[in-house]
């Protein structure tokens, strides 16, 4: 759905914010092994994050990348968005650049509630909110079965 760098960004991010749950603050390639991303290009992104003001990094020992807990959360409208750009939230499902209502796609009546559920979904939920989720998840003891 979104393009490589995106979803890099997203996956690292969110493995960075669980992390920093933990205390640690974790390297370049730490992140790109564990998100399973090409380790040059994980920098590249992350290089990126940390000049868009997305994510701090300190270098040498004892350093990596974290979130500065003085800032907001960051939600993932606008993290896609200063990577994508505003067009995944509006662009056509077909790949058409006019499509509206009076002039709409093959599948515009389809996709428009999709695009709606995606945006409020990216607008409601945060890269803190995701790394919570999986930290639950794996720290949650198993419901004991009767």
């Amino acid at each position: 759905m979104f393009n490589k760098e995106t979803e890099y960004a997203l996956r690292g991010l969110v493995y960075i914010s669980l992390q920093n749950i933990q205390d640690k603050r974790p390297g370049t390639a730490e992140v790109a092994k564990e998100i399973d991303a090409p380790h040059f290009y994980t920098a590249k992104i992350l290089q990126r994050l940390v000049r868009a003001g997305f994510l701090e990094s300190i270098k040498g020992k004892g350093g990596g990348f974290y979130f500065d807990p003085d800032k907001p959360e960051i939600p993932l409208v606008r993290l896609i968005s200063s990577i994508e750009g505003d067009r995944s939230f509006s662009g056509c499902g077909f790949g058409l650049k006019h499509c509206s209502e009076s002039n709409p796609c093959p599948v515009h009546e389809k996709y428009a509630p999709i695009r709606e559920a995606i945006n409020k979904m990216v607008s409601e939920e945060t890269v803190q909110s995701l790394a919570l989720k999986v930290y639950n998840k794996k720290h949650t003891p198993e419901k004991i079965k009767k």
